[in-house]
């Protein structure tokens, strides 16, 4: 009987912690939402804001903040995958692969302010990129590389030996190997990382703080080159360099147009990796 109670009384920790955190999100997204709904219209989305932020509407942040998502996943992804597929097909066990996966795990525990640092320092000054979208841009894959790659890097080495010693007693070379059966077979593990990792960077404000968002402009960004306005920093400007009153409405728009557009980008990529898990099961 004392086995059995504590059993229960374990559970029931179990159970009330997960309540906990179920509570923390429900309270978080719900007030957003309460707060915000009011405020989404149309003209809401699809103007530029008016006399400070307490008219108009919010559309240059969200072409910002989708130009600036597009481009992190150009540049982040394709690296991450490929240092990945190099780090446990080719590399295995030596002294270089565990250096690197060593760099990694470090890089993913520094602060996304030195990230913006490095950015304005390398990017910025030494190469003269300036303030522009593409320095953004490169400094958030900086910042998301390693969720990708150790992600990725664990996806991959998932995939049973078997599948690959059949592959090659078959004939295939090694790459064809990796490219038509490791891959696919990890591509599910590979979207779960990458969904992560641009939820992660569609919120952050310090490095894209450093390197090329501005919190108003007049025209959309025309080229990489350009500042653009991003709706991460528009709710930091607007919370801690406004009247809070003044610009509420504003602030718990933007907020729940985030929400959702990190919630649409996640249900898509979600909804790819179910159709690939489903595709390659082993």
């Amino acid at each position: 009987m004392r086995r059995r109670t504590k059993e229960r009384l374990f559970f029931l920790l179990f159970r009330g912690c997960a309540l906990v955190v179920a509570l923390a999100l429900l309270i978080i997204v719900g007030n957003i939402v309460l707060l915000g709904i009011g405020t989404i219209s149309w003209e809401f989305l699809t103007q530029f804001p008016k006399r400070n932020f307490t008219d108009g509407g919010i559309f240059p942040a969200i072409v910002g903040t989708l130009y600036l998502m597009t481009l992190v996943m150009l540049i982040a992804v394709p690296i991450g995958v490929f240092t990945a597929v190099y780090i446990s097909e080719y590399q295995g066990k030596s002294r270089f692969a565990n250096w690197l996966r060593v760099a990694v795990n470090n890089l993913a525990g520094v602060p996304s302010i030195v990230y913006g640092l490095l950015g304005l320092g390398m990017l910025v000054l030494f190469f003269g990129w300036g303030f522009s979208l593409i320095a953004s841009a490169v400094t958030l894959a900086f910042l998301v590389l390693p969720l990708v790659i150790t992600a990725s890097r664990e996806a991959i080495q998932a995939v049973p030996s078997s599948l690959r010693e059949a592959s090659l007693a078959l004939g295939t070379t090694k790459w064809q190997t990796i490219r038509h059966h490791v891959l696919p077979y990890s591509l599910p593990g590979i979207l779960t990382g990458v969904i992560l990792s641009l939820s992660r960077a569609a919120g952050e404000t310090a490095p894209i703080l450093l390197t090329g968002v501005v919190l108003t402009k007049s025209i959309l960004p025309q080229d990489i080159w350009d500042t653009f306005m991003a709706m991460p920093f528009q709710l930091y400007a607007l919370a801690t360099q406004t009247v809070f009153e003044k610009t509420q409405d504003f602030q718990y728009g933007t907020a729940l147009v985030l929400l959702v557009m990190v919630v649409l980008m996640n249900l898509v990529a979600i909804i790819i990796r179910n159709k690939y898990r489903e595709k390659y099961k082993w």
